[in-house]
């Protein structure tokens, strides 16, 4: 059984994430690897006590980068695209 709060890592605070959020109540966050559309599901409707309507995962590979001679590459990692159901509202920074 993995805990809930490690299968979300952090919110992602974007221009593409802000225009979803206010047009159709759609929340951005990254996510662990291995987890699942049904283990984010449970973990955001636990932790923050809203109703989550579905789960869009995305998987996206780091970019090859050179610094002077070395070549490195960035981490690959997965977001997840979450629709609340209509009158849910979910605010990561409250206040501001």
């Amino acid at each position: 059984m993995r805990s809930l709060y490690s299968v979300i890592k952090k919110p992602l605070f974007t221009e593409k994430g802000s225009n979803l959020k206010e047009s159709q109540n759609k929340i951005l966050v990254e996510v662990a690897k291995d987890a699942n559309k049904l283990d984010v599901k449970k973990a955001i409707e636990e932790i923050f006590k809203v109703k989550v309507d579905k789960v869009a995962t995305i998987t996206t590979n780091g970019k090859w980068k050179r610094y002077g001679k070395s070549i490195g590459k960035r981490p690959d990692r997965k977001k997840a695209i979450i629709t609340l159901k209509k009158g849910e509202k979910l605010d990561f920074i409250e206040g501001a």
